[in-house]
């Protein structure tokens, strides 16, 4: 058996009336410590958005979606968190926010393999 280490995850939620607090899951982020890694991955239901808004900025929305993938990659995608280290950047992205893509709580877990874990929570709590 492979060694598993802690993660934590957090999904990321698209708010369309944020005054309305109606939301669906569109993402999620995970971060590992012991390996250095997060990552995110998101799908956008635009069906879910247009229900929830008829108005919906959708081209906005996969921007705030997309922001989240660049700044767990780091790198000039990561904006002010290109050179903050994977926890730095897990941390800021989890902060409680009040825009249409908002962070949930977090929770933890046991994986031997974090990139397969964003994948499988992804295809779990969100498509």
């Amino acid at each position: 058996m492979s060694e598993r280490d802690v993660f934590e995850y957090a999904l990321l939620r698209v708010v369309p009336r944020v005054q309305r607090g109606e939301c669906f899951n569109a993402g999620v982020i995970v971060y590992c410590r012991a390996r250095s890694f997060v990552a995110a991955r998101t799908h956008l239901d635009e069906t879910k958005l247009k229900v929830l808004d008829p108005a919906a900025d959708v081209v906005g929305v996969r921007a705030a979606l997309r922001a989240v993938e660049g700044v767990c990659l780091g790198g000039t995608d990561a904006g002010q968190a290109a050179h903050d280290d994977a926890g730095r950047r897990f941390r800021w992205l989890i902060a409680p926010r009040s825009t249409v893509v908002q962070p949930g709580p977090v929770h933890s877990g046991l994986t031997a393999d974090p990139e397969a874990e964003v994948e499988r929570l992804l295809d779990l709590l969100v498509r």
